[in-house]
Protein backbone atom coordinates (compact mmCIF):
# COMPACT_ATOMS: atom_id res chain seq x y z
CA UNK A 1 0.00 0.00 0.00
CA UNK A 2 1.33 3.43 -0.95
CA UNK A 3 0.76 6.78 0.73
CA UNK A 4 -0.84 8.26 -2.38
CA UNK A 5 -4.36 9.39 -1.51
CA UNK A 6 -6.54 8.58 -4.52
CA UNK A 7 -10.01 9.10 -3.06
CA UNK A 8 -10.75 12.12 -0.90
CA UNK A 9 -14.33 12.72 0.23
CA UNK A 10 -14.95 15.74 2.44
CA UNK A 11 -18.23 16.70 4.08
CA UNK A 12 -20.28 14.44 1.82
CA UNK A 13 -24.01 14.58 2.39
CA UNK A 14 -26.95 13.18 0.49
CA UNK A 15 -30.66 13.71 1.08
CA UNK A 16 -33.68 12.28 -0.71
CA UNK A 17 -37.27 13.42 -0.90
CA UNK A 18 -39.58 11.07 0.99
CA UNK A 19 -43.36 10.96 1.41
CA UNK A 20 -43.04 12.66 4.78
CA UNK A 21 -40.29 15.09 3.86
CA UNK A 22 -36.53 15.04 3.46
CA UNK A 23 -34.63 11.85 4.27
CA UNK A 24 -30.96 12.14 5.20
CA UNK A 25 -28.94 9.22 3.81
CA UNK A 26 -25.47 10.62 4.52
CA UNK A 27 -24.29 13.64 6.47
CA UNK A 28 -20.82 15.13 6.91
CA UNK A 29 -18.96 12.06 5.67
CA UNK A 30 -15.17 12.20 5.41
CA UNK A 31 -13.06 9.46 3.85
CA UNK A 32 -9.57 9.13 2.40
CA UNK A 33 -8.35 6.02 0.61
CA UNK A 34 -4.81 5.32 -0.55
CA UNK A 35 -3.63 3.42 -3.61
CA UNK A 36 -3.38 -0.27 -2.86
CA UNK A 37 -5.89 -0.16 -0.01
CA UNK A 38 -8.78 -2.59 0.53
CA UNK A 39 -11.45 -0.97 2.70
CA UNK A 40 -14.55 -2.69 4.07
CA UNK A 41 -17.45 -0.40 4.97
CA UNK A 42 -19.80 -1.93 7.51
CA UNK A 43 -23.09 -0.95 9.10
CA UNK A 44 -26.72 -2.00 9.40
CA UNK A 45 -29.10 -2.13 6.44
CA UNK A 46 -30.42 1.27 5.43
CA UNK A 47 -27.55 3.27 6.93
CA UNK A 48 -26.36 4.66 3.57
CA UNK A 49 -23.60 2.23 2.56
CA UNK A 50 -24.87 1.71 -0.99
CA UNK A 51 -25.52 5.44 -1.34
CA UNK A 52 -21.87 6.02 -0.46
CA UNK A 53 -20.67 3.63 -3.17
CA UNK A 54 -22.85 5.30 -5.79
CA UNK A 55 -21.43 8.70 -4.84
CA UNK A 56 -17.83 7.43 -4.89
CA UNK A 57 -18.48 5.87 -8.29
CA UNK A 58 -19.69 9.16 -9.82
CA UNK A 59 -23.21 7.75 -10.24
CA UNK A 60 -25.06 9.82 -7.63
CA UNK A 61 -24.36 13.50 -7.06
CA UNK A 62 -23.99 14.37 -3.37
CA UNK A 63 -26.20 17.08 -1.93
CA UNK A 64 -23.19 18.61 -0.20
CA UNK A 65 -19.44 18.11 0.10
CA UNK A 66 -16.59 17.50 -2.34
CA UNK A 67 -15.33 14.30 -3.92
CA UNK A 68 -11.90 14.04 -5.52
CA UNK A 69 -10.74 10.89 -7.30
CA UNK A 70 -7.22 10.84 -8.66
CA UNK A 71 -7.11 14.63 -8.50
CA UNK A 72 -10.35 15.01 -10.50
CA UNK A 73 -13.65 16.26 -9.15
CA UNK A 74 -16.08 14.10 -11.13
CA UNK A 75 -19.19 16.06 -10.18
CA UNK A 76 -17.68 19.21 -11.60
CA UNK A 77 -17.21 17.57 -15.01
CA UNK A 78 -19.81 17.82 -17.80
CA UNK A 79 -22.01 14.72 -17.93
CA UNK A 80 -20.28 13.18 -20.96
CA UNK A 81 -16.81 13.60 -19.45
CA UNK A 82 -18.02 12.29 -16.10
CA UNK A 83 -19.39 9.18 -17.80
CA UNK A 84 -16.08 8.61 -19.54
CA UNK A 85 -14.16 9.22 -16.33
CA UNK A 86 -16.31 6.64 -14.54
CA UNK A 87 -15.94 4.08 -17.33
CA UNK A 88 -12.15 4.39 -17.30
CA UNK A 89 -11.60 4.65 -13.56
CA UNK A 90 -14.23 2.59 -11.72
CA UNK A 91 -15.43 -1.00 -11.85
CA UNK A 92 -18.62 -2.03 -10.04
CA UNK A 93 -19.51 -5.40 -8.51
CA UNK A 94 -23.02 -5.84 -7.10
CA UNK A 95 -24.76 -8.48 -4.99
CA UNK A 96 -27.42 -8.93 -7.70
CA UNK A 97 -24.80 -9.21 -10.49
CA UNK A 98 -26.65 -6.89 -12.97
CA UNK A 99 -25.70 -8.95 -16.02
CA UNK A 100 -27.63 -8.26 -19.23
CA UNK A 101 -29.81 -11.37 -19.64
CA UNK A 102 -29.71 -11.42 -23.46
CA UNK A 103 -25.90 -11.28 -23.69
CA UNK A 104 -23.53 -14.20 -23.29
CA UNK A 105 -20.84 -14.35 -20.63
CA UNK A 106 -18.27 -13.15 -23.19
CA UNK A 107 -20.52 -10.32 -24.36
CA UNK A 108 -21.25 -9.20 -20.81
CA UNK A 109 -17.54 -9.09 -20.05
CA UNK A 110 -16.90 -7.05 -23.21
CA UNK A 111 -19.72 -4.60 -22.44
CA UNK A 112 -17.52 -1.87 -20.87
CA UNK A 113 -15.64 -1.53 -24.16
CA UNK A 114 -18.78 -0.03 -25.68
CA UNK A 115 -17.92 3.12 -23.69
CA UNK A 116 -14.12 2.98 -23.66
CA UNK A 117 -12.36 1.56 -26.69
CA UNK A 118 -9.90 -1.24 -25.98
CA UNK A 119 -7.45 -2.23 -28.70
CA UNK A 120 -6.94 -5.69 -27.22
CA UNK A 121 -10.57 -6.28 -26.20
CA UNK A 122 -10.93 -9.89 -27.48
CA UNK A 123 -7.63 -10.92 -25.91
CA UNK A 124 -8.43 -9.15 -22.66
CA UNK A 125 -11.82 -10.89 -22.51
CA UNK A 126 -10.19 -14.29 -23.12
CA UNK A 127 -7.67 -13.58 -20.36
CA UNK A 128 -10.44 -12.77 -17.88
CA UNK A 129 -12.57 -15.74 -18.96
CA UNK A 130 -9.58 -18.03 -18.33
CA UNK A 131 -8.69 -16.33 -15.04
CA UNK A 132 -12.17 -16.85 -13.65
CA UNK A 133 -12.55 -20.38 -15.08
CA UNK A 134 -15.46 -19.38 -17.29
CA UNK A 135 -14.31 -20.91 -20.58
CA UNK A 136 -16.94 -23.71 -20.55
CA UNK A 137 -19.62 -21.05 -19.99
CA UNK A 138 -18.32 -18.30 -22.29
CA UNK A 139 -21.23 -18.50 -24.75
CA UNK A 140 -23.94 -19.19 -22.15
CA UNK A 141 -26.57 -16.67 -21.09
CA UNK A 142 -26.80 -15.54 -17.44
CA UNK A 143 -29.93 -17.65 -16.86
CA UNK A 144 -27.80 -20.74 -17.50
CA UNK A 145 -25.20 -19.85 -14.84
CA UNK A 146 -24.88 -20.59 -11.14
CA UNK A 147 -24.72 -17.68 -8.70
CA UNK A 148 -20.95 -18.10 -8.42
CA UNK A 149 -20.52 -18.08 -12.20
CA UNK A 150 -22.66 -14.95 -12.46
CA UNK A 151 -20.55 -13.14 -9.88
CA UNK A 152 -17.30 -14.23 -11.55
CA UNK A 153 -18.68 -12.89 -14.83
CA UNK A 154 -19.62 -9.62 -13.14
CA UNK A 155 -16.15 -9.33 -11.62
CA UNK A 156 -14.50 -10.00 -14.99
CA UNK A 157 -16.69 -7.29 -16.53
CA UNK A 158 -15.68 -4.85 -13.77
CA UNK A 159 -12.01 -5.52 -14.53
CA UNK A 160 -12.32 -5.36 -18.33
CA UNK A 161 -11.23 -1.72 -18.72
CA UNK A 162 -8.41 -2.07 -16.17
CA UNK A 163 -9.97 0.37 -13.67
CA UNK A 164 -8.07 1.94 -10.82
CA UNK A 165 -10.93 1.43 -8.35
CA UNK A 166 -13.32 -1.44 -7.63
CA UNK A 167 -16.52 -0.68 -5.73
CA UNK A 168 -18.20 -3.82 -4.43
CA UNK A 169 -21.68 -3.81 -2.86
CA UNK A 170 -22.20 -7.02 -0.83
CA UNK A 171 -20.33 -9.01 -3.52
CA UNK A 172 -20.51 -12.30 -1.59
CA UNK A 173 -24.06 -11.92 -0.27
CA UNK A 174 -25.58 -14.53 -2.62
CA UNK A 175 -22.63 -16.91 -2.81
CA UNK A 176 -21.57 -20.18 -1.23
CA UNK A 177 -18.27 -20.19 0.74
CA UNK A 178 -16.19 -21.51 -2.17
CA UNK A 179 -17.48 -18.91 -4.63
CA UNK A 180 -17.11 -16.20 -1.99
CA UNK A 181 -13.46 -17.12 -1.53
CA UNK A 182 -12.82 -16.76 -5.28
CA UNK A 183 -14.35 -13.27 -5.30
CA UNK A 184 -12.52 -12.14 -2.16
CA UNK A 185 -9.21 -13.53 -3.43
CA UNK A 186 -9.67 -11.48 -6.60
CA UNK A 187 -10.51 -8.28 -4.73
CA UNK A 188 -7.54 -8.77 -2.42
CA UNK A 189 -5.22 -9.41 -5.37
CA UNK A 190 -6.47 -6.27 -7.12
CA UNK A 191 -5.55 -4.16 -4.09
CA UNK A 192 -2.18 -5.88 -3.66
CA UNK A 193 -1.36 -4.88 -7.24
CA UNK A 194 -1.99 -1.21 -6.46
CA UNK A 195 -5.71 -0.83 -7.06
CA UNK A 196 -8.31 0.38 -4.59
CA UNK A 197 -11.19 -1.76 -3.34
CA UNK A 198 -14.06 -0.33 -1.32
CA UNK A 199 -16.42 -3.10 -0.31
CA UNK A 200 -19.73 -2.77 1.50
CA UNK A 201 -20.42 -5.89 3.54
CA UNK A 202 -22.13 -7.17 6.65
CA UNK A 203 -20.23 -10.49 6.55
CA UNK A 204 -17.33 -10.83 9.04
CA UNK A 205 -15.50 -13.32 6.79
CA UNK A 206 -15.50 -10.81 3.93
CA UNK A 207 -14.59 -7.86 6.16
CA UNK A 208 -11.61 -9.78 7.54
CA UNK A 209 -10.02 -9.75 4.08
CA UNK A 210 -9.79 -5.96 4.05
CA UNK A 211 -6.83 -3.88 5.19
CA UNK A 212 -9.19 -1.57 7.05
CA UNK A 213 -12.71 -1.94 8.41
CA UNK A 214 -14.76 1.21 8.96
CA UNK A 215 -18.25 1.63 10.35
CA UNK A 216 -20.18 4.08 8.22
CA UNK A 217 -21.36 5.95 11.33
CA UNK A 218 -17.73 6.64 12.24
CA UNK A 219 -17.13 8.38 8.89
CA UNK A 220 -19.93 10.87 9.49
CA UNK A 221 -19.63 13.97 11.63
CA UNK A 222 -23.25 13.92 12.77
CA UNK A 223 -25.96 11.39 13.43
CA UNK A 224 -28.57 11.06 10.74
Amino acid sequence: MSEEIVIRAEGIGRTFKGPEGEVVALQGLNLQVEAGEFVAVCGPSGCGKSTLLLILGALLRPTSGVLEVGGERPYELPAARRNLFRAKTVGFVFQQFHLLPYLSVRENILLPTATVSCSDAPGRARELIDRFHLAPRAEHLPAQLSAGEKQRTALARALMNRPRILLADEPTGNLDPESSAVVLDSLQNFAERGGIVIMVTHEPVAADRADRNVALADLCSADR
